[in-house]
């Protein structure tokens, strides 16, 4: 089965970083409400990217998402007709807050879901108070009406460039999402599908990484790669090629000239390892099917 983090890439959100353990403490540790996810970090929009992605990762049937600086949201999937009350007059429509939150709960009664709000500190403060409420107690009051969560069914994910009100931030646990990948991991030749000739390149990026301290994920592995054996010949293409490919490498870091050196020796690495390739092919197609290693 893959892993959390294989699920996640898979649905738009690609890190070395691993938040098993974080999901297992949220998901399987005791509590009386509803357990709720408090997204911070310095990844901007990247903590949306990160909640969606971890949402169709759980595989949950129901994902609801609200974000309080979308002054347009769109309309409901059903949409209620206006409402008078005993005196005649018409009732205004139900704030957006309270038409997903409460399709939230209801939906929770039948089927797990999960509830994403995001840039929370655009909220009023009453509604950090009213969210809080939902998760301690369960339910969510939209005027004479109340809605009730099943907390074994219901997962809210809290989102906000700013610290949460203390209370609601008590009820939660914390996960930090970083603006890019921290941790380093080790690559080697043949899950890429090279032999050990190509262990001299993989050795001159390790250490370009170390210097910039960059840590690219997977797929930005493998576009580099690519972009070494086809088309970057100097240090210059092979700098645009990492600034292009690697969403966590800083521009003025790559382009200080005290990395010269280091980029000189994977693009040297890169041709070494093009020439061993193309005497390779050639032995392999001389007539007779001898190679020049066997002459």
């Amino acid at each position: 089965m893959p892993s959390l983090r294989e699920r996640m890439a898979e649905n738009g959100f690609e890190s070395n970083d691993d938040y098993e353990f974080q999901l297992r403490c949220l998901l399987e540790s005791p509590t009386t409400g509803i357990r709720t996810l408090n997204i911070e970090g310095e990844g901007e929009r990247r903590k949306t990217a990160f909640a969606n992605a971890l949402a169709r990762s759980l595989s949950f049937p129901c994902v609801l998402y609200h974000d309080f600086t979308d002054r347009h949201p769109p309309p409901p999937d059903v949409i209620l007709p206006p409402t008078r009350d005993e005196l005649g007059r018409e009732e205004p429509p139900i704030d957006p807050l309270d038409q997903i939150v409460s399709e939230a709960c209801a939906q929770s009664e039948g089927d797990p879901t999960i509830l994403i709000l995001d840039q929370i500190q655009a909220a009023d403060f009453r509604d950090h108070i009213r969210i809080h409420r939902l998760v301690a107690n369960g339910y969510w009051d939209v005027r004479d009406g109340r809605y009730f969560a099943n907390p074994n069914r219901l997962l809210l994910f809290l989102i906000s460039e700013e610290p949460l009100y203390h209370s609601l931030r008590k009820e939660s646990f914390r996960v930090w999402i970083n603006r890019h990948s921290e941790r380093q991991l080790v690559y080697h030749p043949t899950p890429f599908g090279l032999g050990p000739e190509a262990q001299p390149l993989f050795d001159a990026l390790a250490g370009l990484f170390r210097a910039l301290g960059a840590a690219p994920t997977p797929s930005e592995f493998t576009r580099i790669l690519s972009d070494l054996r086809l088309h970057a010949r100097t240090t210059e293409q092979l700098r645009l090629s990492l600034y292009g490919r690697s969403e966590g490498i800083d521009r003025e870091r790559l382009a200080d000239p005290s990395h010269e050196e280091l980029l000189r020796r994977v693009v040297e690495a890169s041709q070494a390892l093009a020439v061993i390739e193309h005497i390779e092919l050639s032995g392999d197609q001389r007539p007779g099917g001898r190679s020049e290693a066997s002459d």
